[in-house]
């Protein structure tokens, strides 16, 4: 085996173990020539490699460590935002951190003025910390089962997924800084790179809900698959 594939291959098998999880720094380029007894052009393609895998990632004058795992949503799709972080990172829960009742006041256009609604926030947290922090609106008026939903035992996504058929949806999706709550819930310096998903449901013309999530940009992805038209 080549040195650069040996360096490659063990460093893989220190992350897939655990043994370095995601955000450990990994040794300095140096420290490396100087464990496998090879030049520095051999470590540097070795590092390369990795990164283009997706399981290290280099930060200018920090060094090199090893990546969170990025949720891959479709971008047509409504997605369970709990279903795929478990399967990248092994692990979830939702945390609720508010929820209240109230009435829209048709400020924004998403509900008809006087619409009765649930108002909820929570945290969507990996194994490893927090990925998304979710503002939802949802009308009882479509849904007046969502009025005694125990959010805590299931996500609002996951529970509209599994409750509520859709029928239109639209999503409108921003690059953004992290403002001062979203940094604070999601454990990153302020106005940090975000990926702001807005997402609109309706069901049969009536309004279902309306939710604002916030992701971390350095864990997640949005992906999308198209053919040529007619194929």
């Amino acid at each position: 085996m080549k040195i650069a594939d040996r360096i490659r291959s063990e460093i893989e098998a220190r992350i897939a173990s655990g043994e370095w999880p995601p955000g450990h720094r990994i040794p300095f380029e140096h420290e490396l020539v100087v464990q496998y007894g090879c030049a520095r052009a051999t470590v540097g393609s070795a590092l390369t490699a990795l990164v283009r895998a997706g399981l290290i990632e280099r930060r200018r004058k920090a060094g090199t460590f090893v990546a969170y795992p990025h949720v891959h949503s479709a971008v047509l799709d409504i997605p369970d935002i709990g279903k795929a972080i478990a399967e990248r990172t092994g692990s979830y829960r939702f945390d609720l951190l508010t929820s209240e009742l109230r009435l829209d006041d048709g400020a924004n256009g998403n509900f008809a003025s006087g619409t009765k609604l649930r108002h909820v926030t929570g945290i969507h947290q990996g194994q490893d910390g927090p990925f998304a922090f979710e503002d939802r609106l949802i009308s009882l008026a479509s849904v007046p089962e969502a009025e005694d939903a125990d959010f805590t035992a299931l996500s609002p996504s996951t529970w509209l997924i599994q409750s509520v058929p859709w029928t239109q949806a639209r999503h409108r999706i921003s690059a953004i800084g992290a403002s001062a709550e979203v940094s604070a819930h999601l454990a990153i310096p302020r106005h940090s790179p975000c990926l702001l998903v807005e997402r609109w449901t309706w069901r049969t013309g009536e309004p279902v809900t309306y939710v604002c999530q916030t992701f971390r940009g350095d864990r997640f992805d949005l992906v999308a698959t198209f053919t040529p038209e007619g194929r």
